[in-house]
């Protein structure tokens, strides 16, 4: 350790210590205490020129007691703070949440990770949440069921605890009214509930909330549901044996990712599952014949929920057997190419703009199409209390600032939120985790009670092939446009 002196304006500092075994930039930091001058403003003068931050002391040839000349310029003086230092264990603990930067984790009650995995994923999206708030006890309709009702807001009691906790949750009350509204989430096997399918969990407690979140009396909440994980699809059906066809239109919470062995990526496994064969009655034939069913989406949800179909009934050993095979699955994915024409001709506008403010943070000309537009005509923006807080345009309402008569439009791109993964052989068995995005854009995986921070390249890597954690469900934020 050696030390010297270090004379800056009209100061001296005396025995100055210098660690020799860490780089110069940790000596500067000293200075920037004693002084005030941030170490990038700092020029020490030494041996051959300038002390750089990354310089090795051996070849400096500082030497004990010698004396060093620093210049530079000291940041503005700041105010002592009114109030004293608060440390992390004196705040209250909802600003401890919020200091985290995640909310809390959830204890298994007996296999019932798949149920925690579920909530955390939806917990994560935060219209859901204000659409639960809002939802009184008696706001319940006269056509929804007592236990819907009870469901409902289990939920909401939860997700507001989620978010007031540091410690984890036991979801006691959820867990007791989810089996009472669906009786096979509290199968037993020798004394012991049975593990259970998220993907199962999942629609079930989404089909609930649709209907407890459309009371006739609360016109906001009337889509709810809809709205945030809708997807309208427009299918063609057609008989080649005896040439009929018809189209019909549907609506449905998730896309289905097949999977087989000519399916390596998402986007295939999609326009798989956009594709399938039915059988039924064909008047023309006057017996069954097989019809083609070809499938484009027609609405777009500002939540693309997608399935990957891993689990099949094994007749052998009388269970839902797996599919181990490696799907991979991308951070941000464009549905463009699986919508139907009219839908196409709706994103062209959107994803032209947003296209052009991309290509304006490059440094880029905006495309002659929009070459017109004014700066100010279209703004991306991001959802309060988004679950993506990244840079990333990926939001559902404008926020302040943005005028009230420019609507938020969909552009066919959606980032990457949630991964519902399942480790084992089987969906009745094995372990389900949630990984969510945080407002910060961290990821934090949430193994029941053990929220454990992850790295977003890491988040990908969960796509099977072996028998570590693969995806089962994904879920995507709508990336949209102010126009």
């Amino acid at each position: 350790m050696l030390t010297v002196s270090v004379k800056w304006q009209k100061e001296v500092f005396k025995a100055v210590e210098i660690d020799t075994s860490q780089p110069p930039y940790v000596f500067k930091c000293q200075l920037f205490d004693l002084t005030g001058v941030p170490p990038e403003r700092q020029k020490i003068m030494v041996k051959g020129g300038l002390l750089k931050d990354d310089a090795d002391w051996s070849t400096v040839g500082v030497k004990q007691g010698q004396k060093l000349m620093m210049m530079g310029t000291a940041d503005e003086i700041v105010k002592a703070p009114e109030k004293g230092p608060v440390f992390m264990e004196d705040l209250p603990e909802e600003e401890l949440v919020v200091s985290l930067g995640h909310s809390a984790g959830l204890f298994n009650l007996g296999n019932t990770c798949y149920m925690n995995s579920t909530v955390q994923c939806l917990h994560s999206v935060p219209e859901l949440k204000s659409a639960l708030v809002k939802y009184s006890h008696s706001g319940r309709s006269n056509d929804l069921d007592q236990t819907s009702h009870m469901l409902t807001v289990a939920t909401r009691d939860l997700f507001s605890e989620l978010d007031k906790s540091v410690k984890p949750v036991a979801p006691m009350q959820f867990w007791m009214v989810l089996r009472k509204k669906y009786p096979q989430f509290g199968q037993l096997h020798n004394g012991v509930f049975m593990q259970q399918d998220a993907e199962e969990c999942w629609t079930q407690l989404l089909y609930t909330l649709s209907q407890s979140l459309r009371s006739p009396g609360s016109s906001e909440n009337l889509d709810t549901v809809k709205d945030l994980f809708g997807i309208e699809l427009a299918s063609r059906i057609h008989c080649q044996e005896s040439g009929e066809e018809s189209s019909e239109t549907e609506s449905v919470y998730s896309l289905k990712c097949h999977i087989s062995q000519e399916v390596n990526h998402l986007h295939e496994g999609l326009k798989h599952g956009l594709k399938s064969e039915l059988e039924k009655a064909s008047p023309a034939l006057g017996r069954s014949a097989i019809y083609l069913k070809e499938s484009r989406i027609n609405g777009l949800p500002r939540y693309l929920t997608i399935q990957f179909v891993r689990f099949f009934w094994k007749r052998e050993s009388n269970q839902k057997a797996k599919i181990l095979r490696k799907v991979d699955y991308p951070l941000e994915l464009d549905v463009y190419d699986l919508c139907s024409d009219e839908l196409r001709k709706q994103l062209e506008g959107p994803r032209q703009f947003l296209r052009d403010e991309e290509g304006k943070k490059l440094g880029l000309k905006a495309n002659e199409k929009s070459s017109g537009t004014k700066d100010d005509d279209v703004k991306m923006t991001d959802a309060e209390g988004s679950s993506n807080a990244s840079a990333e345009p990926s939001a559902t309402t404008p926020q302040e600032g943005v005028p009230s008569d420019k609507e938020s439009h969909l552009t066919g791109i959606y980032d990457l939120v949630a991964v519902l993964t399942h480790k084992g052989r089987s969906a009745d068995s094995g372990h389900y985790v949630a990984w969510v995005k945080q407002e910060s854009g961290k990821w934090i995986e949430f193994d029941d009670d053990n929220p454990i921070p992850q790295r977003e390249e890491d988040i990908v890597k969960l796509s099977g092939g072996g028998d570590w954690h693969m995806a089962y469900i994904c879920m995507y934020k709508a990336r949209t446009i102010a126009m």
